[in-house]
């Protein structure tokens, strides 16, 4: 059987004394130390013995007493000085704030943004002045335009006289008369199918245009139709244009103007070819022209009414140079000394 471990022998109250004296000594000179975790024993066979168990009363000593400053000489001067264990002191020796609240981190929060605001206005002040002249400027021509379009569509700038120029046939006072119709209406909304559909009532008006003086006159520039002789109708002699556009009808030829003889009619070949012709004359060879005849458009004949003198002018083409060599030709043998002239080859002109 095998024999216990014997006991320990009981420590004398001398060395229990002489343990405490250590003990105080050591807490005066090492700082203390807090046990966090203290180790626990796994089983019961690791158990402490009596001089352990009074080391770990020490240590339990040392956490629950209160921490006491620790002396040191202070430099220069016998009295020691303490240097204080309590919470971190900053740079200058003072305790940090520890009551910052909410409202006082809103209240910096508030003056940097005040702070970067002004800032900003102090970096940005030559870039709004030049957009604030920008935008003044802008506003300006806005309501300059605003203005003058106003004034333009209002009452003030509407039609009050009508001025027809460009007339020699037609009766000035007749084609205003009939353009009453555009009378108080401003100058920009003058209708213009309302203008053609009054002069499509005179038919010798060719082509117009309008013209707005301001503040209240409305000026029509009109071309006549040249008319180029009176063919016979059914209806009488009619009084036509080169384009064939009846300008007048009377029951004898108009006085004044050829007499034209043309197959097909007024829509044919041959009275285009005629209509070519008379429009490439000079004004003092047109005025002696009484009469014009085409069979087709390449035997177009023209006669001069004082002295009955034939011109043969041939097709419709190189019109404007056979006008020039008649005109030339003329000139040296003039049509009393001559019975026809034949220029439908401009390069040869024949005169009998």
């Amino acid at each position: 059987m095998r024999r216990p471990t014997p006991l320990p022998a009981p420590e004398s109250k001398a060395e229990s004394d002489a343990s405490e004296r250590e003990s105080a000594r050591a807490r005066q000179v090492a700082p203390p130390v807090r046990r966090v975790d203290p180790p626990r024993a796994r089983d019961a066979a690791s158990a402490p013995t009596d001089a352990t168990a009074t080391d770990l009363a020490a240590a339990d000593e040392h956490e629950t007493a209160p921490l006491t400053p620790l002396w040191v000489p202070a430099r220069g001067h016998g009295e020691p000085a303490a240097v204080p264990t309590g919470p971190v002191a900053d740079a200058e020796g003072a305790a940090p704030n520890d009551g910052v609240g909410v409202r006082d981190v809103w209240s910096a929060a508030r003056a940097r943004r005040r702070a970067l605001r002004a800032e900003v206005r102090r970096f940005t002040a030559r870039q709004r002045r030049r957009r604030m002249t920008w935008a003044i400027v802008g506003g300006a021509m806005i309501l300059l335009v605003l203005g003058t379009l106003g004034a333009a569509y209002s009452p003030l700038f509407a039609v009050e006289e009508v001025s027809v120029v460009g007339t020699t046939t037609l009766d000035p006072a007749a084609v205003a008369s009939a353009l009453d119709g555009q009378i108080g209406t401003p100058l920009p909304l003058v209708d213009s199918s309302a203008v053609k559909a009054a002069l499509v009532k005179f038919p010798l008006v060719e082509s117009y245009s309008l013209e707005a003086r301001p503040p209240h006159e409305l000026v029509v520039r009109i071309v006549e139709r040249t008319p180029i002789g009176s063919i016979q109708t059914g209806a009488g002699y009619a009084l036509v244009d080169a384009a064939g556009v009846i300008l007048s009808t009377t029951p004898q030829p108009i006085p004044g103007h050829p007499a034209l003889t043309v197959e097909g009619g007024l829509s044919s070949p041959a009275f285009r070819a005629v209509g070519t012709v008379f429009r490439s004359l000079p004004d003092d060879i047109r005025v002696q022209v009484s009469a014009m005849s085409a069979t087709s458009p390449n035997d177009v004949t023209l006669t001069l009414g004082a002295t009955g003198t034939t011109v043969v002018w041939g097709n419709a083409d190189d019109s404007m140079l056979k006008a020039k060599n008649l005109a030339s030709i003329m000139a040296a043998r003039p049509p009393s000394g001559a019975s026809s002239y034949d220029v439908s080859s401009p390069s040869a002109i024949v005169v009998r």
